[in-house]
């Protein structure tokens, strides 16, 4: 390692609680994160879960944490009397509710692999991850169970288990729900002979412990993560790398002194993603904290209202989120209490200053920007709490992360500061590999001469004198939409298949009407004695992408700009639409 990032300028800046080293790392895994939380805390709630009922208003429903590790085991203990082993992937399909927190501590409890699925993606989609990973188990959503019935047979899933939204409810609440939503919503199914309901296991489990344990090295999570070219890639941490992150935030939030059981955490960020699986679950257990969950975070006015009557101290998001509160008309009012909200670590898009600004005055609380990766799950910088760090920074590495700028083309060759290239990290929670993906692994994770693994991130960018990061581009493109990650090459590969498409590029364009949001635009070129409408190509693009991942806007163009060797000039496009969006702009005002 050369002598700019083994000078480690960022220590200085670290806020006063915040060590410069956790070393050494405790021998745990994930379960072991849970185990110390029931011993310590029993009676602390784990979860809270709300909903609101006529006259009387939002009431929840408390999950303490001697409750939690009693489910997860007796979760643990179904899987292996269901013929699942050790290593064995589960899959988790289920918006944020407390049954996702059972089973991923459940299924990590029995050293098997938990595997978060997104469920808004359609179900070819959810094939194709579930075949890839291997899964022989689901936990889904019974919302969700009639599509996985429909694609079982072309995955190797064994085992079906299903869970009802109403079960996290409070009775009252469940009650009402099951008479005024349950069917109409989708959510009452018939489970096939040979399918499980999750209360059920729960309760023929009670009290009995999973057959094995994980060790630290065992893998934990495979994280899926759209790459700019080909499938999706899983990538796969290890125990050891998800407990060495969630000691470096709960570092980074309160230092390493226990703090006091109950500390609030909105549980907004999904969970089957990273961000949600280590930066709120086991973030929140490792504090003792209590997780006031938010089944669907863009029902702004809900999560408003979870906020008022729960008031939660931390509030991990994305800016998408915060905006949604700042433009809130009945926040401004008074109407909803966000003071509580005392710190928001943003990831996963640039955090504009005027969210930053404004957030930070309605709530008086602080939000800074963080970094990080699926395959460093999840952080790997952030911008100090109580100065707030530098606008328009990451941040700084976490305690025994170490990162540098490297020559794009030459990752050997370290930058000096200032310099723009790529960003690359190491650390102990670096991703152990792909799933099945040795090349692409050979890709991302290099040695220097000492033998230290670094994490080739894709991103440029340059580090500053006092050892803040900034980005300044993307080697990969990758869009923000409505909070989630969109790779423009692989919403081409899916229009491309329609068989009335010659070519198409997918670019990334600032949206129309939401300042500081993004968007797609589709170019497309029709195959010559044939139509298309933008209409028939959605449809089409329906079969394989989420909603968020379809472009909604298209133009049809005779010929798409490229390259002297061919390669499309997306960049280009992008830059023509931009210009005519603000020359509308201007002469509308």
């Amino acid at each position: 390692m050369s002598s700019v990032a083994a000078e480690k300028r960022w220590l200085k800046n670290y806020d006063p609680h915040v060590p410069p080293t956790l070393e050494p790392y405790p021998d745990w895994s994930v379960a072991d994160i849970l185990t110390r939380a029931a011993e310590s805390a029993p009676n602390t709630p784990a979860t809270i879960t709300s909903a609101v009922l006529p006259v009387v208003g939002r009431v929840g429903q408390v999950m303490t944490y001697a409750q939690l590790k009693e489910r997860a085991d007796a979760f643990g203990a179904a899987l292996y009397d269901l013929g699942l082993q050790k290593g064995d992937r589960v899959a988790l399909l289920m918006p944020n509710c407390p049954a996702f927190v059972v089973a991923w501590f459940g299924a990590l409890g029995a050293g098997m692999i938990a595997v978060g699925l997104n469920p808004t993606y359609p179900p070819a989609r959810l094939a194709e991850m579930i075949q890839d990973s291997g899964c022989k188990a689901i936990v889904t959503l019974s919302l969700f169970y009639n599509a996985i019935c429909q694609i079982r047979a072309q995955t190797p899933l064994q085992q079906v288990i299903v869970t009802n939204i109403k079960e996290g409810f409070p009775p009252a609440a469940a009650f009402l729900f099951g008479l005024a939503k349950e069917k109409r919503g989708g959510h009452r199914v018939e489970i096939q002979s040979g399918d499980h309901a999750l209360p059920d296991l729960l309760k023929k489990y009670a009290g009995q412990q999973p057959k094995i344990r994980p060790t630290k090295d065992d893998p934990a999570i495979f994280q899926y993560t759209g790459g700019t070219t080909g499938p999706s890639k899983a990538a796969v941490s290890v125990h050891s790398a998800v407990v060495a992150n969630t000691l470096q935030q709960n570092a980074v939030l309160v230092g390493t002194e226990p703090a006091a059981p109950g500390v609030r955490m909105l549980a907004a960020i999904p969970f089957y993603h990273v961000f949600g699986m280590i930066s709120v679950i086991a973030t929140a257990a490792t504090s003792r904290g209590t997780m006031i969950i938010v089944p669907n975070a863009r029902d702004i006015t809900d999560m408003l209202d979870t906020i008022t009557k729960y008031q939660p101290e931390i509030f991990h998001g994305v800016p998408a989120l915060y905006n949604g509160i700042n433009a809130h008309p009945e926040v401004a009012s008074g109407k909803y209490n966000v003071s509580s909200i005392k710190h928001c670590l943003s990831g996963s898009a640039p955090l504009p200053r005027p969210t930053k600004d404004t957030f930070e005055k309605l709530t008086g609380g602080k939000l800074t920007e963080g970094y990080g990766m699926s395959e460093a799950p999840t952080a790997t910088h952030v911008n100090p709490l109580q100065s707030g760090g530098k606008v328009g920074s990451v941040g700084l590495p976490l305690p025994d992360t170490i990162s540098k700028i490297v020559d794009a083309g030459d990752p050997n060759r370290e930058l000096t500061v200032g310099e723009i290239g790529e960003i690359a990290i190491s650390g102990p929670q670096l991703m152990s590999h792909y799933h099945e993906r040795p090349t692409e692994t050979q890709n991302v994770i290099v040695k220097d001469e000492t033998g230290r693994r670094w994490l080739l991130t894709g991103d440029l960018g340059y580090m500053d004198e006092d050892g803040y990061f900034y980005i300044v581009d993307r080697k990969k493109d990758m869009a923000l939409i409505g909070g989630f990650n969109v790779y423009p090459n692989q919403v081409d590969q899916v229009l491309n298949a329609h068989p009335a498409v010659a070519e198409v590029a997918v670019g990334i364009i600032p949206h129309p009407e939401k300042v500081g949001q993004e968007a797609l635009k589709a170019w497309v070129v029709v195959k010559p004695g044939m139509s298309l409408t933008q209409e028939e190509l959605m449809e089409f693009a329906a079969q394989k992408l989420a909603r968020y991942e379809i472009p909604s806007r298209y133009e049809f163009l005779d010929a798409l700009p490229r390259t002297a060797v061919g390669k499309i000039l997306r960049r280009e496009l992008v830059q023509q639409e931009i210009a005519r969006m603000e020359k509308l702009a201007q002469e509308k005002s």
